[in-house]
């Protein structure tokens, strides 16, 4: 049997959040509701696990039409009422109010969600021998968060910008010999 490296975040007991890293994290992710779908559960994720929020991934994606950029912006306060009575999310009213208010930014975004974070990508950012090496802030990720909340952003901090630019593929953080890195796939086992 092969010995598997995974970046140490992935942990080995968990196969929800195997997969993640193994098949989502760090792959490129374009379009905008689907961009929006990720700053949105960024922010949810800020101060939790992010097993958390991928355990309540689904969850999230019915409470919030699928993160249709469209249709969250015409949310009422009635919508805030409905999301914060459901178990099934994260009910903390400043994050549900910010993902409301990020979708309304981003309907006035004159290229699109996705086409402005796109233009932070560092595909030539330095391979991290050891997660010590990843940092958690990044000069572009300021200026992205930055940007951000010039066109009206909630709980998009620098933080919470590079953790997306992980997420979506804007910088590769999978470690050295990582199996996800560079579109390696997990051997089989036996």
């Amino acid at each position: 049997m092969t010995d598997v490296i995974r970046c140490t975040w992935a942990g080995m007991t968990d196969p929800l959040y195997m997969t993640y890293h193994d098949e989502e994290w760090g792959k490129p992710v374009t379009g905008d509701d689907r961009v929006f779908e990720r700053v949105s559960l960024e922010a949810f994720q800020s101060g939790l696990s992010w097993l958390t929020i991928l355990r309540k991934r689904e969850n999230f994606r019915a409470a919030f039409d699928r993160f249709s950029i469209s249709k969250v912006a015409a949310y009422t306060e009635q919508d805030v009422e409905r999301l914060l009575g459901d178990p099934g999310i994260v009910r903390n009213r400043a994050k549900v109010e910010a993902a409301i208010s990020n979708a309304r930014a981003a309907l006035e975004l004159p290229d699109g969600l996705s086409d402005l974070v796109w233009r932070y990508a560092d595909p030539g950012s330095p391979v991290p021998v050891a997660m010590a090496d990843i940092p958690a802030v990044t000069p572009a990720s300021k200026a992205l968060a930055k940007e951000l909340k010039q066109h009206g952003f909630k709980f998009v901090g620098p933080t919470t910008a590079y953790a997306l630019m992980q997420a979506i593929g804007l910088v590769n953080d999978h470690i050295k010999g990582c199996v996800a890195r560079d579109g390696g796939v997990v051997p089989a086992a036996g």
